[in-house]
């Protein structure tokens, strides 16, 4: 159980980071969706998704194989360097063609006005890539304060420029106070270009990266063996694949929904401002993918160290069960108050129009969770070739379902095809990883669980309550409702401690 302990620890270490960090960029979205209309906040939305399929790339599974090549600390600086130098080439590379050739990016992507933005963007994720390695080093070092603290320190940067271009240098450019500043803020604050200031608050921060991280890469030099690398890029190069398809089977449908939506499907609406619309309310289901991420976090070194114990099958499978049940539990706590949600952070009304898509999109990242904690079979006996094929595979069925179901339902076709999506994925992983790598899952009781959590969301959306006040305390009471049944379920495996507080 210390082990179990131990990775709640790092988990919870990383989660501050990854949760309370993000949560704290995501209250911008209430300000970006007031300030905003859909339309407005699409260019930019739809670039990020595209940076995050880029980063895949410009990355290329070398954050896992400094894991894999860096475990002794003897080797650690040899391939630091080595992995850092290959990334800094690939980084470099990309971000100058894209730099070079923006404008025929932007419109191939169908934004022809947004040249800036992809030039801005390019540099952004060659930023991202580049200290992506001292982060992993950090990670493998188990020094997770400083992980933390950088992180955090880059978003509430973050903020703060967000709120100094979008509200302060606005008002001072209107007038409303400090006037004497009007110049200086004319300089480089044009209100037609407000939204675009989003992003360069973004680039701003990134950069600063690099003085917070100084002392990770104070000891940085390149250099590069190709006798050295190989062996490398042969481990990585499935997993560059594998993330690829991983990343697809996420951000596929905010990159191409563009492409299948067809003309004026939404009455009223363009599809600019429907995209928009979706592209905001996928942000309900952030909370999710943030817990999935710092658990990856800390999961990952972790399960690499654990790996050749005798006691791993059944640490592991301990590790997936307790990870199933609170992951349900935010599912249905978020799916049953996306009304609240939606009036908290989505400030035009507009916006609630996609809320429906919410649901879907936390059991998409609920399946793709459950998957990476049945990936580390293939990680660990070095069977990579298989997530090659599973990530893949879901990429496939999401591009084929979002194809199907775009042009019939809209945008919840591509949050149903993104569920559908994950739960392919997580169910071909446990049928080949239960014959390479055998581990005692209870597979029945996660099933019920996430069974019995559908069907209680699907209940929930026969009854339409419009009144907050009313609708907020009959759903916190059935979320209660279902959280204490299902920990008197498992009352037995709690410590014993917390089991004799919950018989009382």
């Amino acid at each position: 159980m210390s082990v179990l302990k131990k990775l709640a620890s790092e988990t919870a270490i990383y989660g501050i980071s990854t949760m309370l960090g993000r949560f704290l960029n995501y209250l911008l979205v209430p300000l970006h969706t007031k300030l905003f209309e859909p339309q407005q906040l699409v260019a930019q939305g739809q670039l990020y998704t595209y940076a995050g399929l880029a980063l895949v790339l410009y990355t290329f599974g070398m954050e896992t194989a400094f894991f894999r090549f860096a475990r002794k600390e003897s080797d650690r600086t040899q391939y630091f360097n080595l992995i850092l130098s290959a990334v800094l080439i690939t980084s470099t590379f990309f971000s100058g063609l894209l730099f070079i050739f923006a404008a025929p990016a932007a419109d191939f992507i169908t934004y022809p006005e947004s040249t800036n933005l992809v030039r801005t963007f390019a540099i952004i994720m060659a930023i991202d890539a580049i200290v992506a390695i001292p982060f992993a080093r950090l990670r493998l070092e188990g020094n997770g304060k400083k992980f933390v603290t950088i992180k955090v320190a880059n978003i509430l940067i973050n903020i703060l420029l967000n709120v100094f271009f979008l509200i302060i240098c606005r008002d001072i450019y209107e007038g409303d106070y400090l006037r004497s500043l009007k110049p200086v803020i004319d300089l480089f604050y044009n209100p037609v270009n407000a939204p675009s200031y989003i992003v360069l608050a973004n680039l701003i921060a990134n950069i600063l990266y690099f003085w917070m991280l100084r002392k990770e890469l104070a000891d940085f030099r390149f250099v590069f063996s190709a006798a050295l690398f190989k062996p490398v890029w042969v481990y990585a190069f499935p997993i560059l694949i594998m993330n690829a398809g991983a990343v697809l089977n996420t951000l596929f449908d905010r990159a191409f929904i563009q492409y299948l939506l067809p003309p004026d499907f939404y009455p009223g609406r363009t599809n600019r401002a429907a995209i928009g619309i979706y592209i905001q309310c996928y942000k309900l289901s952030i909370f999710m993918n943030l817990a999935i991420q710092a658990f990856k976090y800390a999961a990952e070194p972790f399960f690499f160290s654990k790996g050749e114990d005798k006691n791993a099958p059944d640490v592991f499978a301990k590790v997936t069960k307790w990870f199933v049940i609170i992951c349900v539990l935010m599912w249905v706590g978020i799916s049953l108050n996306v009304d609240l949600l939606a009036e908290l952070f989505l400030k035009k009304k507009i916006y609630h129009e996609g809320i429906a898509v919410v649901p879907w999109l936390l059991a998409g990242f609920l399946f793709l969770g459950i998957y990476y904690n049945l990936a580390t079979w293939f990680k660990l006996t070095d069977k990579t070739q298989y997530g090659t094929f599973l990530t893949l595979t879901g990429a496939l069925t999401v591009a084929i379902l979002n194809i199907v179901l775009v042009p019939r339902v809209g945008y919840l076709g591509c949050a149903i095809a993104f569920a559908c999506s994950g739960f392919t994925m997580m169910a071909l992983c446990y049928y080949y990883g239960q014959k390479y790598y055998p581990v005692p899952y209870q597979v029945r009781s996660a099933l019920s669980y996430i069974f019995a959590a559908g069907l209680l969301i699907y209940a929930s959306t026969f009854i339409k309550i419009p009144n907050l006040l009313v609708a907020v305390p009959i759903h916190m009471t059935m979320f209660i409702v279902f959280s204490m049944v299902v920990f008197w379920i498992e009352k037995d495996s709690l410590p014993f401690m917390t089991r004799k507080k919950i018989v009382r």
